[in-house]
Protein backbone atom coordinates (compact mmCIF):
# COMPACT_ATOMS: atom_id res chain seq x y z
CA UNK A 1 0.00 0.00 0.00
CA UNK A 2 2.31 2.75 -1.05
CA UNK A 3 -0.15 5.27 -1.27
CA UNK A 4 -1.12 5.03 2.37
CA UNK A 5 2.78 5.04 3.40
CA UNK A 6 3.20 8.54 0.74
CA UNK A 7 0.56 10.12 2.22
CA UNK A 8 1.02 9.52 6.00
CA UNK A 9 4.75 10.80 5.52
CA UNK A 10 3.14 13.84 3.76
CA UNK A 11 0.98 14.16 6.41
CA UNK A 12 3.93 14.53 9.24
CA UNK A 13 6.09 16.50 6.53
CA UNK A 14 3.12 19.21 6.57
CA UNK A 15 2.77 18.86 10.26
CA UNK A 16 6.21 18.70 11.41
CA UNK A 17 6.58 22.62 8.78
CA UNK A 18 3.32 24.13 10.54
CA UNK A 19 4.97 23.21 14.19
CA UNK A 20 8.19 25.23 12.91
CA UNK A 21 5.83 28.09 11.16
CA UNK A 22 3.64 28.50 14.12
CA UNK A 23 6.57 28.85 16.75
CA UNK A 24 8.21 31.48 14.38
CA UNK A 25 5.17 33.21 14.38
CA UNK A 26 5.02 32.94 18.16
CA UNK A 27 8.06 35.98 17.45
CA UNK A 28 6.47 37.82 14.82
CA UNK A 29 4.53 41.14 15.72
CA UNK A 30 1.98 43.10 14.23
CA UNK A 31 1.16 46.99 14.62
CA UNK A 32 -1.94 48.82 14.96
CA UNK A 33 -3.20 52.90 15.21
CA UNK A 34 -6.29 54.25 16.33
CA UNK A 35 -6.80 57.92 16.26
CA UNK A 36 -5.10 59.11 13.91
CA UNK A 37 -1.51 57.48 15.84
CA UNK A 38 -2.66 58.77 18.72
CA UNK A 39 -2.50 55.10 20.16
CA UNK A 40 -0.57 52.50 18.81
CA UNK A 41 -0.79 48.93 19.94
CA UNK A 42 1.83 45.92 19.00
CA UNK A 43 0.76 42.33 19.55
CA UNK A 44 2.87 39.03 18.86
CA UNK A 45 1.90 35.46 17.41
CA UNK A 46 0.92 34.19 21.11
CA UNK A 47 -1.80 37.29 21.01
CA UNK A 48 -0.26 39.38 23.69
CA UNK A 49 -0.06 43.00 23.84
CA UNK A 50 3.46 43.42 23.91
CA UNK A 51 3.89 47.34 23.59
CA UNK A 52 1.07 50.08 24.07
CA UNK A 53 2.05 53.75 23.23
CA UNK A 54 -0.47 56.51 23.94
CA UNK A 55 0.48 60.12 22.54
CA UNK A 56 0.55 63.05 25.68
CA UNK A 57 -1.86 64.91 23.33
CA UNK A 58 -4.57 61.75 23.33
CA UNK A 59 -4.35 62.12 27.60
CA UNK A 60 -7.57 64.78 28.45
CA UNK A 61 -8.80 64.12 31.52
CA UNK A 62 -12.18 65.39 30.48
CA UNK A 63 -12.20 62.33 28.19
CA UNK A 64 -10.77 59.21 29.33
CA UNK A 65 -14.20 57.73 27.18
CA UNK A 66 -12.02 58.47 24.05
CA UNK A 67 -9.22 57.46 25.04
CA UNK A 68 -10.25 54.02 26.12
CA UNK A 69 -11.87 53.50 22.93
CA UNK A 70 -8.96 54.41 20.88
CA UNK A 71 -6.66 51.84 22.63
CA UNK A 72 -9.39 49.30 22.89
CA UNK A 73 -9.90 50.18 18.83
CA UNK A 74 -5.97 49.68 18.40
CA UNK A 75 -5.59 46.79 20.33
CA UNK A 76 -8.54 44.65 18.93
CA UNK A 77 -7.12 45.93 14.89
CA UNK A 78 -3.67 44.71 16.02
CA UNK A 79 -4.99 41.08 16.76
CA UNK A 80 -7.29 41.42 13.72
CA UNK A 81 -3.87 41.55 11.77
CA UNK A 82 -2.52 38.93 13.59
CA UNK A 83 -5.18 36.52 13.13
CA UNK A 84 -5.27 37.43 9.33
CA UNK A 85 -1.12 36.27 9.57
CA UNK A 86 -1.69 33.09 11.37
CA UNK A 87 -4.43 32.49 8.84
CA UNK A 88 -2.55 33.11 5.70
CA UNK A 89 0.61 31.12 7.21
CA UNK A 90 -1.70 28.01 8.19
CA UNK A 91 -2.97 28.33 4.28
CA UNK A 92 0.35 29.08 2.81
CA UNK A 93 2.19 25.87 4.47
CA UNK A 94 -1.61 23.20 4.59
CA UNK A 95 -2.98 24.47 1.15
CA UNK A 96 -6.30 24.71 2.97
CA UNK A 97 -7.92 27.94 4.47
CA UNK A 98 -11.01 27.31 6.72
CA UNK A 99 -13.48 29.16 7.57
CA UNK A 100 -12.33 31.89 10.82
CA UNK A 101 -9.59 31.87 12.46
CA UNK A 102 -8.10 28.55 12.37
Amino acid sequence: MKGAGDLLRNVQRVQEQLTRTMAELAERQVEATAGGGAVRAMVNGRREVVDLAIAPEAVDPADVGMLQDLVVAAVNEALRKMETLLADEVARVTGFRGPGPF
